[in-house]
């Protein structure tokens, strides 16, 4: 397999290039798939050797954009005849935002772009040796009207080193520990000790051997509080075939996405930024990513990719994240998706400190 960039574009290659769209077959301009509520519709299939190397899409409902559709429309990625797919998240979530928003935004392999961030555009080779098939599932409550383009090559023969390409959404609104058991709200912010990660909110949980490449984070800052109410001291832990010590241990989380001092500037850098950056006192939605692009972390069994919520795991907020990695084989199936009214924003109207958070209604 031979992908284009600037430095060698200008070399021979043997493939065909296809393209795959929701054009009007009959001539007219109607060009974008009917999508009812609750239908699942194949949108792009073929047989052969090759690989994915763009997918455009964007979407309307009918008749305007439902609110949260980004979470009730789900995308789903099957390779080589599987009956599971390697690729199970909300539209939004796996366009790199999470919390069912669309924003203008740049990354090397994932952008959403204008209007609005409502263009959806990935950039991440996915390799196939025998046939592909993506799914698209309306969740919504009105019709989906869904626009695409999936730009792929079919090879001679498959690449023997070519890997699976998976991404798999999770959500948890995190448990953290009460600060009534704190003698004061800075110690409940920094003291406490946490050596097994055992608490933390996981990115990822993946078995075989392959690459993981990043991900991007949605996190909700529950808090409503005068104090310092910064939601990302907790660090990094990445467990590698089956060690009980992180192989890879950072130092906050603001640092493991590469920028620093608890920052709120929105900030689009090939494979690290900041999309929503937070209200004052970091409160409300932040929606981050940290792509490992030049720097992959290799598993030859298993790795477990972790993020503590607050330092110690202390804080209780609303996480998501969508983890992005190759595998020399497809991952087993996942579980299933969790049912859309488990996928939709915390109801900031009725929020309140200490009382389980509810979810905006389906």
């Amino acid at each position: 397999m031979y992908l284009s960039n600037l430095s060698n574009i200008f070399k021979k290659r043997d493939f065909t290039r296809k393209r795959l769209t929701s054009y009007d077959k009959t001539g007219g301009n109607d060009d974008r798939l009917h999508i009812a509520p609750g239908q699942t519709v194949t949108i792009a299939t073929d047989r052969g050797a090759g690989v994915i190397t763009h997918i455009w899409t964007t979407l309307l409902n009918a008749p305007d954009w439902e609110r949260n559709c980004l979470r009730k429309i789900v995308v789903t990625m099957y390779w080589d005849d599987s009956d599971h797919p390697s690729v199970q998240a909300p539209i939004g979530d796996f366009f790199g935002m999470g919390h069912a928003m669309s924003k203008n935004y740049v990354s090397a392999p994932l952008q959403m772009s204008p209007e609005n961030g409502r263009g959806f555009n990935c950039w991440w080779p996915m390799p196939f040796k025998k046939s592909f098939r993506i799914d698209i599932t309306n969740e919504c409550n009105t019709e989906l009207l869904f626009y695409f383009y999936i730009d792929y090559e079919i090879h001679a023969q498959a690449d023997p080193d070519a890997m699976y390409f998976h991404a798999l959404w999770n959500r948890q609104l995190t448990v953290g520990h009460d600060k009534a058991n704190f003698e004061n709200h800075d110690k409940w912010c920094f003291t406490g000790n946490n050596l097994d990660g055992s608490e933390n909110y996981v990115i990822l949980d993946a078995e075989g051997e392959g690459i993981y490449c990043g991900c991007n984070l949605g996190i909700h800052n529950l808090d409503q509080t005068k104090h310092w109410n910064w939601w990302g001291e907790g660090d990094d832990m990445i467990f590698v075939d089956g060690a009980k010590v992180p192989a890879f241990n950072g130092t906050g989380s603001e640092d493991y996405i590469n920028t620093s001092w608890c920052p709120q500037q929105e900030y689009n850098a090939p494979y690290h930024g900041i999309i929503l950056g937070g209200t004052e006192n970091w409160g409300g939605k932040i929606a981050v990513y940290r792509y490992h692009i030049q720097d992959p972390i290799n598993f030859n069994k298993s790795i477990k990719v972790t993020i503590e919520h607050g330092h110690n795991n202390n804080r209780s907020d609303d996480w998501s994240s969508v983890a992005y990695w190759y595998q020399t084989d497809i991952h087993s199936a996942f579980a299933p998706i969790a049912p859309v009214a488990e996928r939709m924003p915390v109801d900031e109207n009725a929020l309140k400190w200490g009382d389980t958070p509810i979810l905006e209604k389906a």
